[in-house]
């Protein structure tokens, strides 16, 4: 990874309100990324022209669907990162200069301009958001209404459904497994990568069962986990858990599909699902989604998420990595399985 600075140190720089520091995609890899594959620049930054805004970022966020763009390739729910252009994604900031009546100094917002400390655009690109309604304001930026909306609208989940979660230590399936039990789940599983997050699992977030995927074949480890059978799976994976889940299902269940995180983590992915006369003899239905199908939904998440916190009834998981320099290796660490929760970057104080 390299670091471009016109004068003096990046510090200094960083903190200039003409200057601010950029991530770019250096070249397209083949297979999975390293850090020769980012390139961190400085560059000016201008005001704002009649109807922008110029916002300095608080946060972003990193997410594993990010490896999709970089990768390129077709069927992608969203452009794909460039060679030599800044990188987006979700962001949260403060607006620091207006030029349009409806964002003021000191809004706070939340866009799709990460990757960089100060973005400017077009002020309708830009969502205030209520500095009170969350104990911190990163908690903007989680994936809590996807994991709802795919609960709730892809998989039709009803009380006393048995459902599991790929993944669930991740920022969209710990909040999955979590809500699931909140909106009625009879039993609710969830897989991991390591003994410790099976154990965050089962102990602070509440999963009535979970395993550790490397210990032995998925299948197993799930029927020992379900052995009445599923009725929801909430893939983040697919792969070998997405077979397994189709081979536990129950007659009529439903898999919601949220991410492919086995082709994104590995140069050589497995693939899934197989034999697909499961899927016909038990007329199972497998749904993919996104969030922007759905765009209408996040509000009323937003309304049940804070009444969840109020009571202390759910937990929200986040692994906060200081300074945008830090940011690819971030973004590699969280693909490696090494946080838990939602991982974001902290780009301001």
């Amino acid at each position: 990874m390299k670091s471009s600075a016109k004068n003096g140190s990046l510090l200094a720089l960083s903190s200039s309100p003409s200057t601010g520091l950029e991530v770019r995609l250096a070249a397209r890899p083949v297979g999975l990324p390293n850090l020769d594959h980012f390139d961190v620049v400085e560059v000016d930054v201008p005001a704002p022209a009649p109807g922008e805004v110029r916002v300095r970022n608080l946060f972003m966020s990193l997410d594993p669907g990010m490896l999709m763009l970089i990768a390129g390739g077709s069927s992608l729910p969203m452009p794909r990162y460039e060679v030599g252009e800044v990188m987006y994604g979700d962001a949260l900031g403060e607006v620091v200069s207006s030029a349009d009546p409806s964002l003021s100094e000191g809004d706070l917002v939340v866009h799709r301009f990460g990757w960089r400390e100060y973005a400017v655009a077009e002020a309708s690109a830009f969502r205030r958001v209520d500095k009170a309604a969350y104990p911190s304001p990163s908690m903007h930026l989680g994936f809590g209404p996807v994991a709802y909306i795919g609960l709730m609208d892809a998989a039709g989940l009803q009380p006393g459904d048995t459902v599991f979660v790929s993944s669930a230590a991740g920022a969209t399936g710990s909040m999955a497994g979590q809500i699931a039990r909140l909106k009625g789940a009879r039993r609710v599983i969830g897989s991991a990568g390591s003994a410790d997050k099976v154990a965050h699992l089962t102990g602070k977030l509440g999963f009535d069962a979970a395993f550790d995927y490397h210990d032995g074949p998925v299948l197993d480890r799930l029927r020992e986990a379900a052995p009445e059978g599923i009725d929801v799976y909430f893939d983040n994976v697919g792969g070998e858990q997405l077979r397994a889940a189709i081979e536990v299902m129950n007659v009529h269940g439903r898999v919601a599909v949220c991410g492919a995180l086995n082709r994104q983590s590995t140069a050589r992915p497995d693939e899934g699902p197989g034999d697909l006369l499961n899927v016909l003899g038990k007329r199972l239905t497998i749904r993919g989604f996104t969030l922007w199908d759905h765009l209408d939904r996040a509000a009323e998440f937003g309304e049940q998420f804070r009444d969840w916190l109020r009571e202390g009834s759910i937990v929200y998981d986040e692994t906060v990595i200081s300074g945008l320099e830090s940011a690819p290796e971030a973004l590699l660490d969280l693909v490696r399985g090494r946080h838990t929760g939602k991982t974001v970057v902290r780009l301001g104080s």
